[in-house]
């Protein structure tokens, strides 16, 4: 007989499934746009660093649009608030697949970013708190799964669509993935959550909250390195290498079950020492494959590899966001949003970087070189961080 329990989380199940499509779609949408850059590049009639500035528009856009959108959506209930996210998502991914030029595609890259990290951030929450205390780390990466398995599928098909009949599909088809992952969440999710007497302007604590701040620092720093060298992965196979037609899709698929294997990974080594000593143990993988990813350069069966070693140590997301949600107190949606909006500031800050390298004439070998930077860097901000806390007797527990 069918109890009540089953059916609730059978309805959990499905409502995770539904949140895991709209990941899948962000993953699409956002790294695609990486992988397509030398086509549309070309197209457009603009260098591979001007280009750039498209990946840089969107990181922008969840940025600016996470506080946002918490704030709007503070007295909703997170059913109505993450299909509507959704809802706006895939209208502007579909409005970029017909811009006629740079300056119009930049504009929609950045529309289509501000509901990002207010998506994702929220959704994990949502996943998180459906599992019992000690699994939150699971549930967030359950939702993180469908980004990464995003870039297993979703990526590659849009790379596969972008060599074949044009760059534009490449954002088409996260639009309208994004639009059944709307509909869906309107039709499974649980009508939960939610605060009608919330006041939105509360949500704006969490950027008064030091261990909060401490952590988008790390984020905002840690995680450029991994897009220095991703952004301008296919363009230096393409410039370095005579890889086959195929080897592109390969390197976008083989990024995407690295990442699936390092989320899984990672939710389960947060679970088992801590959001700390697993966000040490990420930047420590995340500086090895970089060194690797440079070493790899002008050999694309290297390069294919260096694809997957990137992303299955970049599992960093995980450990942060767990840290966020045992720090976060009552402004959870925001604290949640600002870390993926951290993370595409590393998005921006890490191919921007990697961009003036290449630009300097330091060769596409640069790009791993700024991402070991960078992840060093991020390294130093989490004991900065940890030597703060640890000197705060009320939030010694920290360094756990």
């Amino acid at each position: 007989m069918t109890t009540a329990t089953d059916n609730r989380q059978a309805s959990l199940r499905n409502a995770i499934l539904a949140l895991a499509l709209g990941a899948f779609a962000v993953g699409t949408s956002e790294f695609s746009a990486m992988g397509l850059l030398p086509y549309f590049a070309f197209d457009l009639g603009i260098s591979d660093p001007q280009a750039g500035h498209v990946i840089s528009a969107y990181a922008l856009g969840v940025v600016v649009g996470a506080p946002i959108t918490s704030m709007l959506g503070a007295k909703l209930p997170r059913r109505r608030y993450l299909s509507a996210l959704m809802a706006f998502y895939g209208v502007m991914n579909l409005l970029a697949a017909v811009m006629p030029d740079l300056m119009s595609l930049t504009v929609m890259r950045f529309l289509a970013g501000l509901p990002h990290g207010g998506f994702l951030g929220v959704a994990m929450l949502y996943a998180a708190d459906a599992l019992p205390a000690g699994q939150r780390a699971r549930g967030a990466a359950q939702v993180m799964l469908g980004l990464t398995v995003a870039n297993t599928v979703g990526v590659p098909l849009a790379g596969v669509l972008g060599q074949s009949i044009g760059w534009r599909w490449g954002f088409a088809l996260p639009g309208v993935l994004a639009l059944m992952s709307a509909w869906l969440i309107l039709r499974v999710a649980p009508r939960v959550g939610g605060n009608p007497d919330a006041r939105p302007l509360d949500e704006l604590q969490a950027l008064r909250n030091p261990k909060v701040l401490w952590m988008l620092a790390v984020s905002a720093i840690g995680f450029g390195g991994l897009f220095a060298v991703y952004a301008f992965l296919t363009a230096a196979i393409l410039a370095t290498t005579q890889a086959p037609g195929w080897a592109i899709p390969l390197t976008l698929a083989m990024f995407g079950l690295g990442g699936t294997l390092g989320t899984w990974a990672a939710g389960r080594v947060t679970g088992s020492v801590g959001p700390i000593r697993a966000a040490y143990a990420s930047f420590a993988a995340m500086a090895i494959t970089q060194a690797f990813a440079s070493y790899a350069v002008g050999s694309w069966h290297l390069m294919v590899l260096s694809s997957f070693l990137l992303a299955a140590g970049a599992g960093l997301v995980i450990p942060l966001q767990t840290r966020l949600m045992d720090v976060a107190g009552n402004a959870q949606n925001m604290a949640a949003a600002m870390n993926h909006a951290a993370f595409n500031a590393a998005n921006a800050l890490g191919p921007f970087l990697a961009g003036l390298a290449l630009a300097a004439g330091w060769g596409w070998r640069s790009s791993g070189l700024v991402g070991i930077a960078l992840t060093v860097a991020g390294a130093v901000i989490l004991t900065l961080a940890v030597r703060h806390e640890r000197a705060t007797p009320e939030t010694a527990s920290y360094a756990k």
